[in-house]
């Protein structure tokens, strides 16, 4: 699936720390709809459980399209540890890690896990929300 375009994996980004899982996979969809079809749900938004993964599978989409079209060279992960502390995506470029949040809900207050925070002190760190997402895709 994933040579068909219709998958992608994104690896998990570990540095050998003795709590960071580094033999995981997120998998994400291109399109939506196919994600949609697959869990045969096509309710209306106010009506999903799934909210949440549904705005993470959007912008995992517009992000890789955004680095394509740019030309942008970048490694890309997400981190967990074996306590769930999750950053829901990573970009390794120029040295520096770029990390992301993401969350539907703008109410909804996320910050950088301490322990990412502590292993690795040069990064930078956005929470992306419903509000944020022209921003996410533009920059």
């Amino acid at each position: 699936m994933e040579q068909a375009f219709v998958i992608y994996r994104l690896p998990s980004f570990s540095r050998n720390l003795r709590n960071e899982i580094n033999k995981g996979r997120k998998i994400y969809f291109f399109d939506n709809g196919i994600r949609n079809s697959i869990i045969n749900n096509f309710s209306p938004l106010n009506l999903r459980t799934d909210k949440g993964a549904l705005w993470e599978n959007i912008l995992m989409s517009e992000r890789l399209k955004k680095i394509s079209y740019g030309q942008l060279y970048c490694n890309r992960y997400f981190w967990r540890t074996r306590q769930q502390q999750e950053i829901d995506y990573i970009e390794d470029y120029d040295g520096v890690l770029h990390a992301f949040k993401y969350k539907y809900s703008p109410e909804l207050r996320s910050k950088l896990p301490l322990t990412f925070s502590k292993a690795y002190p040069q990064h930078s760190f956005s929470v992306i929300d419903l509000t944020d997402y022209e921003g996410f895709v533009m920059r």
